[in-house]
């Protein structure tokens, strides 16, 4: 494969954007190679600028979960989009989203619209100090949350590639009431409660982590939150901003059958436009501006373009009630192929796998903690990968990510990234 134009494309935008992308992990710096600029998508294949075509395990980081161009959902966006783009006023497609949001999970007793997970984190958060009266917060090792200053914090994703779990521009005096406790432990939960007695206003966790590969969130561990947060009158956030309506449709909730007191969602709910929400029990709801004092705001939110393309998708995930068996088929079926590759060339690593989300860990197993994806073989990931894409595979650009599936993806297009795993895991034995 030839990487000409991208190669060029990039080097241009380092004149003009940091780092020369817009998000870190499409640098393709932790697999040691130039990103690839994509022009085109089309199902479950995407085409760079130099006319390499690709199946795509990215999938936009999980917002294509029918794969791209999908005609049902896109069905009447021109029309949309003639009607008007934005005004900065209510519509009546914001309110059809947050009924479909409220209806297909249950803690979203109301919703509240935002532009990105970050916002949506961010935001709920400083609700749920405003309803408890309380500062101090408790996240998990490796669950990353967007990018605001209170959550840099022994994160995930990109600030893990790039070993950077903090960051600089954060002041201590933001973070000092961030307390950070081990992802799948509940002990070290109930030892900052016992230390922070009545000083904690929420826990937020990624019931199903997404962000340092996948790490599902063990129901002991989950079901545990819930009754220790219920026990000291903290607010339960589940960011479900890669879970949620993927892994199920009301997604780690609805699969672990616990029900948080709030929630977060992205990806998936904008149809891959930059849609987002928070939403909850009406009572802490109610604490947002203009309804109570917490003031949370934002011109595009619930923007109309926006509202078609993510209420035709809930709308399609709705009707589609045997999308997520055919996606866990899929799924399975590629994770155990490659389970069986590692198996026969003796390689030390691991597939996890929960519904249509999987990570193959290099010099790991078992890879239920923070901990052990910090043990993993990075190097030998960059080398997997660059194997890969040679052969027309688009996986994640770094070990701490997951790989997304979308129901475009064929079976033929699954027998042969099996057949492409065996050979590019062969060259690294």
């Amino acid at each position: 494969m030839e990487f000409n134009k991208s190669k060029k494309a990039y080097e241009e935008a380092c004149r003009y954007i940091p780092g020369g992308v817009n998000s870190p992990v499409r640098a393709f710096n932790s697999v040691g190679t130039s990103p690839v600029f994509i022009k085109s998508a089309n199902g479950s294949t995407i085409i760079d600028e130099d006319d390499n075509k690709y199946i795509d395990y990215i999938c936009s980081w999980g917002p294509m979960i029918y794969g791209h161009g999908n005609e049902k959902i896109l069905e009447g966006i021109d029309e949309a989009i003639k009607r008007g783009m934005s005004y900065g006023l209510g519509t009546s497609i914001e309110l059809e989203m947050a009924k479909l949001i409220s209806e297909i999970y249950p803690a979203a007793e109301k919703v509240r619209m935002v532009n990105s997970g970050t916002e949506a984190t961010m935001s709920a958060i400083r609700v749920a100090r405003g309803y408890t009266g309380r500062d101090k917060i408790i996240k998990f090792e490796g669950c990353y949350h967007g990018h605001s200053d209170g959550l840099l914090v022994k994160t995930g994703s990109g600030a893990l590639t790039f070993k950077m779990p903090t960051s600089p521009g954060v002041p201590e005096d933001i973070i000092k009431n961030t307390l950070v406790a081990r992802y799948n432990d509940l002990d070290s939960v109930k030892k900052l409660f016992e230390e922070n007695k009545d000083e904690i206003a929420c826990v937020i966790v990624e019931p199903i982590a997404g962000n340092m590969g996948l790490v599902p969130g063990k129901a002991e561990f989950l079901e545990g939150l819930r009754e220790i947060t219920k026990e000291n009158g903290t607010v339960l956030i589940f960011d479900e901003v890669i879970s949620g309506f993927r892994a199920s449709i009301a997604g780690a909730s609805k699969l672990y059958e616990i029900t948080p007191d709030m929630a977060c969602f992205g990806k998936i709910i904008g149809g891959g436009l930059p849609v987002a929400a928070y939403a909850g029990k009406s009572e802490i709801m109610d604490m947002v501006s203009p309804e109570g004092p917490v003031y949370q705001a934002g011109t595009l939110s619930g923007n109309p373009v926006g509202m078609y393309v993510g209420r035709n998708t809930l709308n399609l995930l709705k009707e589609d009630t045997t999308l997520y068996n055919r996606l866990e088929e899929k799924t399975r079926k590629l994770a155990d192929g490659i389970r069986d590759n590692i198996k026969k060339l003796g390689i030390k690593a691991s597939v996890n796998q929960l519904g249509s989300l999987m990570t193959l860990f290099f010099g790991e197993t078992d890879v239920d903690s923070y901990e052990k994806v910090m043990n993993c073989d990075t190097k030998t990931y960059a080398k997997y990968f660059n194997e890969m894409l040679h052969q027309g595979i688009m996986l994640p650009p770094a070990q701490y990510e997951c790989m997304f599936i979308s129901d475009a993806l064929t079976d033929e297009e699954i027998e042969y990234t099996i057949k492409a795993n065996y050979k590019a895991l062969e060259k690294l034995v």
